[in-house]
């Protein structure tokens, strides 16, 4: 039998996957959560994001310790990464946050190159329907995932637009249930309307996280281990200056939720 007419092998079952959610700058959380999860004696063999998810999701497959990702976010703006760019399909374009990343973990690389493999969801704008990336440039996926509709543009890739994961499905669980033997997930988005703006940006950030509560409910129980931040639902998504109040709490809930869940190891 020939080569091309084999099926192809099937990808092989993962130890230990985490699944991040998306919620802008609370996505912080996320770095908290792996702290908390390497100091558990654990180490991910998979890592899927959505949005904010996706960021810490390249960066920490890229080898950025949690640590040095707060470090690397400290004393830093909205406006430092995005610039106005009316009639463009979004308020604002992210090519300098995506720059950003790109230089911390040493240019433009492509996701199948990192040592953990790293799945990225979006959703096809196109299509209507969630879509997730595993291979090809890192950069412009990280940014197609984070597309906050109206506030960002869409990204185009080979032909098709993408907009944020966190439209259809906010939490990647579904992306690598099946990857993986443990999965353990991760939702910084808890459902909050404390933000009552009106503003054409307040408007977009208000549905937003309406169908994030809509959508994430079915992917945390995919998970064997679910953690929430629930103390920082009420923190806007562009918010950087409590960034360390949110790892905080990444960390605590999750070095709570792995004791209880009994995967804390007896010596740590």
């Amino acid at each position: 039998m020939s080569i091309d007419n084999e099926k192809a092998l099937p990808e092989p079952v993962r130890r230990l996957g985490v699944a991040l959610s998306g919620g802008g700058a609370r996505g912080f959380a996320h770095a908290g959560a792996l702290k908390a999860i390497e100091e558990a004696g654990l180490k991910p063999d998979i890592i899927a994001g959505v949005s904010a998810g996706s960021i810490v999701a390249v960066l920490y497959a890229a080898g950025i310790r949690p640590d040095e990702m707060l470090r690397l976010f400290s004393e830093r703006a909205f406006t430092d990464f995005a610039s106005i760019q009316l009639g463009s399909g979004g308020l604002f374009g992210i090519e300098k946050f995506k720059n950003f990343i790109m230089k911390a973990i040493g240019g433009d690389r492509n996701l199948e190159d990192f040592n953990i493999p790293v799945y990225l969801g979006v959703t096809d704008l196109d299509h209507g329907v969630p879509h997730e990336f595993h291979t090809g440039p890192a950069g412009v996926r990280m940014m197609a995932s984070c597309s906050i509709p109206v506030v960002f543009k869409p990204v185009r890739i080979d032909g098709t637009y993408y907009v944020d994961g966190g439209v259809l499905r906010n939490h990647p669980a579904w992306i690598i249930r099946d990857k993986c033997e443990t999965l353990i997930g991760v939702n910084v988005s808890p459902m909050s309307l404390t933000h009552k703006s009106n503003t054409l940006l307040g408007v977009a950030l208000r549905t937003y996280n309406m169908m994030l509560k809509a959508n994430q409910a079915e992917d945390m129980a995919l998970c064997d281990v679910s953690v929430q931040t629930p103390e920082i639902s009420h923190y806007s998504p562009f918010n950087l200056k409590l960034i360390k109040n949110v790892f905080e709490s990444g960390y605590m809930h999750t070095r709570r939720a792995l004791r209880d869940a009994g995967m804390w190891q007896q010596n740590q």
